[in-house]
C-alpha cells in the first residue's frame, strides 16, 4: 500500500514534575528512533558562552520576539524571569509536514497552548507522574545538583504542575523506568496510526472505491 506509507509528523509534548523521570524518558525516545528531534525554542535572553543561535536556543530581540508573538508565528510563549521564551511554529510545522516528529519538553501551560494551535490535530501530550510525592523528593535529593532550598521550592511547584495530570492525552506513572518506557513507546507507535496522520489514506480509500465500482460494471 505505498499510498499510506508517507504520514505526518507527531507534535510530542512530554510534560512532569521536576524528577518524575521526563528528561530520561526522551534521551531514551530519541535513542529508539534517532529521526526524531527536540523543538530548538526562541528566547530573548543574551546566549551564554558556547551555546549556538538556532541549536541551542533561536536568540531574539524582544521587539522580533513580540512580532512573532503578534503575528502568530509562536506555537507556545512565556515570560520567565525577566525574558521571553517560546517555540516557533514554522521549523515545526516543515518537519510535522515531512513526517518527523518533534519533542517537546515544557510545563502545562505551553502545553495548554499548543493544544489549541494551527497544529492541534498533530499534538500528542503526555504527562509522567511519580509513584509517590516520597519518591519525588527522594529523586531530587540524589542527584545532588540542587541546594535544598532550590529542592524545597521545586517540590512546591511540583503540586501545582501535577494538578494539571488531567489536561493530557496520556498519563503514565513511572514506577519502573523500562516499563514506563515501553509504554510510552507504544503510545507513539499507535498515535502514528491516527487517521489524521495518514494523509494518503483518502487517495488509497478512493482507489479502493473505484476497484468496486469496476467490478459492478
Amino acid at each position: 500500500m505505498p499510498q499510506t506509507d508517507n504520514r505526518r509528523g507527531l507534535l510530542i509534548i512530554l510534560s512532569s514534575p521536576s524528577g518524575a523521570g521526563k528528561s530520561t524518558l526522551a534521551k531514551r525516545l530519541m535513542e529508539w528512533d534517532p529521526s526524531l528531534s527536540f523543538s530548538v525554542s526562541a528566547t530573548t535572553r543574551a546566549a551564554r558562552p558556547g551555546e549556538v543561535d538556532g541549536t541551542d536556543y533561536h536568540f531574539l530581540s524582544e521587539s522580533a520576539f513580540k512580532d512573532m508573538v503578534r503575528n502568530g508565528a509562536m506555537l507556545e510563549h512565556a515570560h520567565v524571569f525577566g525574558n521571553f521564551y517560546g517555540s516557533p511554529m514554522a521549523p515545526v510545522k516543515e518537519a510535522i509536514d515531512s513526517g518527523c516528529d518533534v519533542l517537546f519538553d515544557i510545563d502545562w501551560q505551553g502545553a495548554q497552548q499548543i493544544k489549541t494551535s494551527a497544529l492541534r490535530d498533530h499534538v500528542l501530550s503526555i504527562f509522567v507522574l511519580p509513584p509517590s510525592i516520597a519518591e519525588l523528593r527522594r529523586r531530587l535529593v540524589s542527584r545532588g545538583q540542587d541546594a535544598p532550598e532550590v529542592i524545597q521550592k521545586r517540590m512546591q511547584k511540583s503540586w501545582d504542575e501535577i494538578s494539571h495530570w488531567d489536561g493530557y492525552d496520556y498519563v503514565l506513572v513511572n514506577d519502573d523506568l523500562d516499563v514506563t518506557f515501553e509504554r510510552l513507546k507504544t503510545i507513539v507507535s499507535a498515535e502514528r496510526l491516527r487517521q489524521p496522520q495518514q494523509p494518503g489514506l483518502v487517495g488509497f480509500v478512493r482507489g479502493l472505491q473505484s476497484e468496486f465500482q469496476e467490478d459492478e460494471q
